[in-house]
């Protein structure tokens, strides 16, 4: 998986690219654990994200706690949303 970021202002996006499984996640939790105290806003583009496991799953919900909700999901593909509906995630995450 890639991983983009670009921060504006109290806001950080994560461009993802690939698969968000197993062997990705700890990367994205690595990046989680390295926000700041600036960053306020968490912003997930998920257009080149390919595929989601329960993993990957783990690491939006942790986002979202972590960011106390300000943490969004946009570019959502049919294929994601479909898994976050089935987890009943999706019920609980921001998602655009």
């Amino acid at each position: 998986m890639k991983i983009e970021k670009t921060q504006t202002g109290d806001r950080m996006t994560f461009m993802l690219e690939g698969w968000l499984d197993a062997q990705a996640a700890p990367e994205l939790e690595a990046e989680l654990n390295s926000l700041t105290a600036d960053v306020q806003k968490l912003l997930f583009d998920c257009k080149s994200l390919e595929y989601i496991s329960s993993s990957g799953i783990r690491q939006f919900v942790a986002a979202h706690k972590q960011m106390n909700g300000n943490f969004t999901l946009i570019h959502v593909s049919a294929e994601i949303m479909d898994v976050l509906n089935m987890t009943g995630v999706a019920k609980k995450l921001n998602i655009e």
